[in-house]
């Protein structure tokens, strides 16, 4: 099913003889629950096409549609509550409020919001992030890989549509990185949420159900590598049918 979709999708930067072109007509669909990677040299428009599917860099031209909704089709509010509410995004490096601990860092966008936060879930993803005994902890007092956990659990927290990560292993080591991208996968499983990831890195890219290269703002290639993991089904008991392998298994 077509989540995400984009059509003719235009960044201009500058005018005149310094004009650049960031994204030049960019056209593609995203399923639900997919999790693609975008791959690219420096400076081909990757994280631009990020940061206009998040609601952060208005596009020149162009319609982008998440869940049937034109992302740029209201005003700044609506905006605005559009990320709070649609959208986590993940930068390479945390953006982390130094005074503020692992718990109000990570409900900070649901305060922001002005709603309860739900206490069930935040402590549902401090155990899948592994912070339950660092929640009292500031930034300072914690390692590079668990400000990042605490980053992922800040944007998963308002179970947002569509998680976006831009090059969220890019400032960590490769065994911190490789538990970043484990965690990004783990979610993207358990909460059927749709993940685009932007990276560098080969190895990272082939873990994605999809791989999406774009050079000079264009899409170059467009390459899916597996089937993304289907909604969740319930069982007339309740309990939740998951694929491995291309079979399905109860949980």
């Amino acid at each position: 099913m077509e989540f995400l979709t984009i059509e003719h999708l235009c960044k201009l930067y500058g005018s005149g003889e310094n004009q650049v072109t960031a994204l030049d007509h960019v056209s593609l669909t995203v399923e639900k629950g997919e999790f693609a990677a975008i791959i690219g040299a420096s400076g081909s428009g990757k994280s631009t096409l990020l940061h206009a599917i998040a609601g952060v860099d208005v596009p020149t031209s162009g319609k982008i549609y998440l869940d049937g909704q034109d992302v740029y089709g209201g005003n700044r509010e609506q905006l605005a509550i559009f990320r709070r509410r649609q959208v986590g995004l993940i930068y390479q490096f945390n953006n982390l409020i130094p005074t503020l601990n692992v718990t109000e860092n990570i409900t900070l966008p649901v305060l922001m919001d002005r709603r309860n936060v739900n206490q069930e879930r935040l402590d549902e993803l401090l155990e899948l992030l592994g912070l339950q005994d660092r929640k009292n902890h500031l930034p300072n007092q914690l390692s590079g890989g668990q400000q990042q956990r605490v980053a992922i659990g800040r944007a998963l927290m308002n179970a947002p549509a569509v998680m976006l990560a831009d090059e969220p292993t890019g400032a960590l080591d490769s065994r911190n990185g490789q538990e970043i991208i484990r965690l990004l996968k783990e979610s993207n499983k358990k909460y059927r949420q749709t993940l685009l990831l932007v990276t560098h890195d080969e190895n990272i890219a082939l873990q994605a159900d999809r791989i999406i290269t774009i050079g000079d703002g264009k899409v170059i290639q467009d390459a899916k590598i597996r089937k993304p993991w289907p909604a969740v089904k319930k069982t007339p008991f309740g309990k939740r049918m998951e694929r491995t392998e291309g079979q399905v298994m109860e949980l």
